[in-house]
């Protein structure tokens, strides 16, 4: 039994397989509120499949990259409930779950909003193999001109004049790729690819008596 869920993106989405299907899913888009969301979205997709946290047998989360906070709350979770149960975890590239969602007959970019007027990008061959990336630049300096999918791409049409959906990752998609063994597996550790917005202070500066 597969919990998967992804917090990388303002899609909170979390999942549960069985094996043989999805047995549950759900998806809640909010940017600022991934901490209040994850938990009882768990919850909820547990509820729906009919199964308790002592039924899973593995935990997948996405890995980004992302912005600091959400992908925080996500891995923090990850973590912790799979070292409460015992079980393992499992990390995928966040670009990745949404690759897969793409139908395209020829290479393909997708790009996810990285804040800061930036898209957080990775380049996949025809098959959906993951072939650059991922990155984080300014739209324009990215240089694509081919077929992009994302909420970043969407955003800024100017850089990528063909944006297509799916906009956000999702857990169902995850759990599949998990399953199926098409996902390629990370350890559980977050891709800022920057360093956060908030930073702790330095140290004072000593002042010189006048």
């Amino acid at each position: 039994m597969l919990l998967a869920f992804d917090t990388a993106t303002p899609a909170v989405t979390v999942a549960v397989h069985g094996g043989d299907r999805v047995r549950a899913e759900r998806t809640v888009v909010d940017a600022r509120r991934h901490g209040e969301l994850l938990g009882p979205g768990v919850a909820h997709v547990l509820a729906a499949a009919g199964v308790s946290p002592s039924d899973l047998t593995k935990i997948a989360v996405g890995v980004g990259p992302g912005p600091f906070t959400g992908l925080r709350v996500g891995l923090m979770t990850a973590r912790a409930m799979a070292d409460a149960l015992g079980i393992p975890i499992v990390g995928v590239c966040t670009l990745d779950v949404l690759a897969a969602d793409v139908v395209c007959e020829g290479p393909f970019l997708v790009a996810t909003d990285a804040r800061r007027r930036e898209v957080y990008w990775a380049t996949y061959d025809e098959k959906g193999q993951r072939v650059d990336g991922p990155h984080v630049d300014r739209p324009a300096e990215v240089g694509w001109n081919g077929p992009a999918f994302g909420a970043g791409a969407l955003l800024y049409h100017d850089a990528f004049s063909s944006a297509h959906e799916p906009h956000f990752p999702s857990a169902a998609t995850l759990c599949e790729l998990v399953v199926d063994g098409r996902a390629v597996i990370l350890e559980p550790q977050p891709l800022y690819l920057r360093r956060p917005d908030a930073v702790e202070p330095g140290a004072r500066k000593a002042v010189t008596p006048a």
